[in-house]
């Protein structure tokens, strides 16, 4: 009997106007977007090798230590799943903005957006009437008439509905898997689909969990179109209003100071107090040089000065002691002020990421926040991968770092009279930023709770909905 059920739920469904309209919507919206998205995504790719080939061409002509801060700057590489979800950062991209200002100006939609506004809503619209549109139409007396048991019923409505709207889902998304697929330049690897299959049961949870509240709200209700009207109303607040209102509420609870402050506050810091403390400490340290190298105190052109060192070894030790402990000052100057502006900095970040997390737990009381997060961390485009590139630019400015500071070393003790700093330098060997995605385990690990919460969600709301039809009113 519950086989006949759910076939007769099924074949309802197909047969209904809103099944056609959905599939068509489905079939369309789904693989365009992939299109769309993989021609982005390719673009990025030919961006980005572009940009690595100008700065390998700037590397070989000006390479200076003092000059690069701005230009070796660790870049994200455009990742493969871009082809099918922008990830929650690609709104702040604005770098793009002059080579395809399209994105930044209209966003594009992806398949996070299709699963969290377009499945909801339709699952909302397939599940409206699921219990209150059979009451209207009397069958629902008939069934209970015939004596069928009203959980067999319940089952069978969930579980049949359920069924027939994601088949027009997960045929839309095999066709736009083959977009993918017959495009060259997009190679996913075996972690790709994995996680692909993992965001894929996320989408089944979430949109069983939207068709169960929807047949709840219809047990709730004697008539489809008062059900209709408070599945949309649940709606809003669940995906439009809660996810939205969450960051205003964290920023409220948990204020951080502007950007703009903590950069002026470092800027100060690593310019006007550095070159203060700077000047102070080679003032201390050649004075206490002049003693021993009366010349020091001599006021000497630069000419006058290579000429004394090309001839006279005592001179050449003074200058060559003058500039090593001048040099040890502005070393010294700069960690101090370094440690203070990674300081401020720190405490920006650290607030910052205290506001993020409230936030991101506030917003989780909508299955909409919940999905986003487990999909965009499963497919490395979400908050976790932004986390992860920290990481991995961090490594590498430490890697950096000593690498600079070794060459300089070297090439003072060839020349200790050549500013090293502001002179064009061979840096082949240097160590270059690398981006790798994270493991699939570790990714999987994160979306866990993500999955489970989706489910338990679902859990609750087919729970509502089996209780409230045990003692809902036919009549």
């Amino acid at each position: 009997m519950m086989t006949t059920l759910v076939k007769k739920e099924i074949l309802a469904n197909i047969l209904s106007f809103r099944f056609v309209v959905s599939t068509l919507l489905l079939l369309i919206v789904i693989p365009a977007t992939t299109f769309i998205l993989t021609n982005d995504y390719l673009r990025r790719v030919d961006d980005a090798s572009l940009r690595r080939a100008e700065i390998e061409t700037y590397m070989r002509n000006y390479a200076h230590f003092n000059r690069i801060g701005g230009i070796l700057q660790p870049e994200e590489a455009p990742i493969p799943f871009h082809a099918l979800i922008r990830g929650l950062s690609a709104d702040a991209n604005l770098g793009e903005f002059d080579n395809d200002p399209l994105p930044v100006m209209f966003p594009l939609i992806d398949l996070v957006f299709i699963v969290t506004i377009v499945m909801s809503l339709t699952a909302l619209i397939f599940a409206y009437d699921a219990v209150s549109g059979e009451k209207e139409d009397g069958t629902l007396k008939l069934m209970l008439a015939n004596a069928l048991a009203r959980p067999g019923i319940i089952l069978a409505k969930i579980a049949g509905g359920g069924l027939t709207l994601l088949m027009p889902f997960l045929l839309s998304l095999v066709v736009s898997l083959l977009v993918i697929l017959i495009r060259p330049g997009i190679a996913w690897k075996g972690q790709d689909w994995g996680a692909l299959a993992m965001v894929t049961l996320g989408a089944v949870f979430y949109v069983m969990l939207f068709y169960s509240l929807g047949v709840f709200i219809s047990t709730r209700h004697q008539s489809s179109s008062s059900s209709i009207m408070t599945s949309l109303l649940v709606w809003v607040l669940l995906v439009l209003v809660i996810p939205n209102l969450s960051p205003y509420a964290a920023s409220f609870l948990a204020p951080t100071p502007s950007r703009i402050q903590v950069e002026r506050e470092a800027a100060r810091l690593g310019d006007t107090e550095r070159d203060k403390l700077g000047r102070k400490l080679q003032a201390e340290r050649l004075s206490g040089l002049v003693a021993r190298y009366p010349i020091l105190a001599e006021r000497l052109s630069e000419n006058e000065k290579k000429r004394l060192m090309e001839q006279d070894p005592a001179a050449r030790e003074a200058f060559a002691a003058a500039t090593k402990a001048s040099q040890e000052a502005w070393d010294e100057a700069n960690r101090i002020q370094s440690e203070k502006m990674a300081a401020v900095r720190r405490e920006a970040d650290l607030k910052e990421e205290a506001q993020t997390r409230l936030a991101r737990t506030i917003s989780l009381a909508s299955p909409l926040a919940v999905f986003t997060f487990t999909a965009t961390d499963l497919t490395s485009t979400g908050l976790r991968n932004q986390a992860h590139f920290s990481r991995l630019s961090r490594l590498w400015g430490e890697d950096f770092g000593n690498y600079v500071r070794k060459r300089v070393a070297e090439l003072q003790a060839k020349d200790p009279t050549a500013d090293w700093w502001n002179t064009a330098v061979d840096m082949s060997d240097r160590p270059r930023f690398e981006y790798r995605e994270e493991a699939l385990s570790g990714r999987v690990s994160a979306a866990l709770p993500g999955l489970g919460l989706l489910f338990g969600y679902g859990l609750i709301f087919f729970a509502l909905a089996y209780v409230s039809f045990l003692r809902y009113d036919p009549r």
